[in-house]
């Protein structure tokens, strides 16, 4: 088992990571380094003829709507996905650019709403973490006083003292994770980019 002091040294120092994360006060679960952009505005996006009257009816065109699945999957390389864009749209005729329009919305659509998912489990995670680091901080402060104890239950301090190096392997864990999934809404936004810009290019 760690010493109380090496236990306390990392509890400071997973404590200060959280606080120093969360950096912008209107959301304060947000954890990581750059800034939390809540939603991607279509202008920021899309040049193009307005998505407004397909918004909610590309859905009902199924070759769009297999299409739109295809893109948004990241396992797709771009190249892969911007080629796929490139036959639908010239093999579309006359229907090009209001397949274009269609098919804008649904990537749109579909990957914003990815976007959100996983920026709201990083909010989820970051919780779960707070919660951790207190019960090991609270965990800490009882093995502390036991040990401070004239007649210490030698058991008990072993108990917790595991409880406390397994609880903080976990949250060194999953903090981890949290600086891997920081950079998926990055990487969704890049794809949405990429693949708007191919829309808009093959539907002119």
């Amino acid at each position: 088992m760690k010493s109380l002091g090496c236990v306390f040294l990392a509890i400071t120092t997973l404590c200060a990571g959280l606080a120093a994360e969360a950096a912008d006060p209107r959301y304060p679960d947000w954890p990581c380094a750059q800034a939390k952009v809540p939603d991607i505005s279509i202008a920021a996006v899309w040049d193009g003829p307005s998505i407004e009257q397909v918004q909610n009816t590309w859905q009902n065109d199924a070759a769009v709507t297999s299409l739109v699945t295809r893109l948004v999957a990241r396992r797709i390389p771009i190249e892969e996905a911007q080629k796929s864009i490139t036959e639908f749209l010239t093999g579309a005729g006359s229907a090009k650019a209001t397949k274009g329009v269609q098919l804008f919305a649904g990537v749109f659509e579909t990957l914003n709403r990815q976007r959100t998912d996983v920026m709201n489990g990083l909010e989820r995670l970051q919780r779960r973490q707070r919660e951790l680091a207190d019960h090991i901080k609270s965990d800490t402060a009882a093995l502390h006083e036991l040990q401070d104890k004239s007649q210490p239950d030698q058991a008990k301090i072993d108990e917790i003292g595991s409880q406390i190096e397994w609880s903080t392997r976990i949250f060194q864990d999953r903090q981890k994770s949290v600086r891997y999934a920081c950079e998926v809404p990055t990487i969704i936004e890049r794809r949405l980019f990429a693949l708007a810009r191919t829309i808009q290019q093959q539907a002119e």
